[in-house]
């Protein structure tokens, strides 16, 4: 990725795409949640989940790395949001371990993804000021 004001699409970004791909299956996975948790525990993964390619899409609309970096931090919060709200929900059984395992699994890839993207980019930043 050259610098945020350059970059084609977020939707170019592989780690969005997977984003994309965690929002599928977390709405997938709660749809079988109890009915009693639809504004609790189910509302809360969706829209953790749903934060997550939409602070990448918001930091790569905006105007200079910085914010971009400071978006893509906030994703890594959601992420690790997400990741014990999926913990939590294996605990009260509402999710089965090998489907906790796939969903963490795609959460730690996204993870590393967004922190490599945030190390080019502030590698890049800092190359750039010196």
């Amino acid at each position: 990725m050259k610098s945020s004001k350059s970059m084609k699409n977020h939707k170019d970004l592989i780690v969005w795409q997977k984003g994309i791909e965690l929002v599928k299956m977390v709405y997938s996975i709660t749809s079988s949640f109890p009915k009693e948790e639809q504004f609790g525990l189910t509302s809360q993964m969706r829209r953790c989940s749903v934060s997550i390619p939409s602070n990448i899409a918001e930091g790569c609309g905006r105007h200079s790395e910085k914010e971009l970096m400071q978006f893509l931090y906030i994703t890594l919060g959601s992420a690790s949001e997400l990741e014990t709200q999926i913990i939590i929900s294996q605990e009260l059984n509402f999710l089965e371990k090998d489907k906790c395992e796939q969903v963490l699994s795609m959460i730690n890839e996204i993870i590393r993804m967004t922190s490599s993207l945030i190390k080019s980019i502030k590698t890049r930043f800092e190359s750039s000021i010196n």
